[in-house]
C-alpha cells in the first residue's frame, strides 16, 4: 500500500546511474535511472548521462532533484520504482 504522503530521508549512489532511496516509512528502494535518461528526447534530460552531473543530487524537502528542480521524479514513482514505465521512444505530436 502506497502512503497517503512519503518523503525520502536518504539517497546513496549504489552504482552507475543508481540510487539507494530510503523512506520516511522505513521503505527503501534501489533504481536504476539509465534507461529513463538513455532513452529521454530532450537534450536537458540526457544531459543528465554526464556521471558528475548525474552524482550531483540533493534533497530538499523530501523529494530528490537535481539543479534547481532540472531533474526531478514524482515521490510516487521513486516509491513504486516505476520511473521507466512513463518513458516513451515516440516523440510527440501537437494537437492544432
Amino acid at each position: 500500500m502506497i502512503p497517503e504522503t512519503v518523503n525520502i530521508i536518504s539517497a546513496v549512489s549504489a552504482g552507475e546511474y543508481k540510487l539507494r532511496l530510503s523512506f520516511d516509512d522505513g521503505s527503501q528502494q534501489t533504481i536504476d535511472f539509465y534507461s529513463f535518461l538513455s532513452r529521454a528526447q530532450h537534450p536537458a534530460i540526457r544531459a543528465y548521462l554526464d556521471r558528475d552531473r548525474f552524482a550531483d543530487f540533493h534533497l530538499a524537502y523530501g523529494e530528490l532533484i537535481w539543479g534547481d528542480y532540472d531533474l526531478c521524479f514524482p515521490q510516487v514513482d521513486l516509491y513504486t520504482n516505476t520511473i521507466n514505465s512513463h518513458v516513451t521512444t515516440e516523440p510527440a505530436t501537437s494537437v492544432a
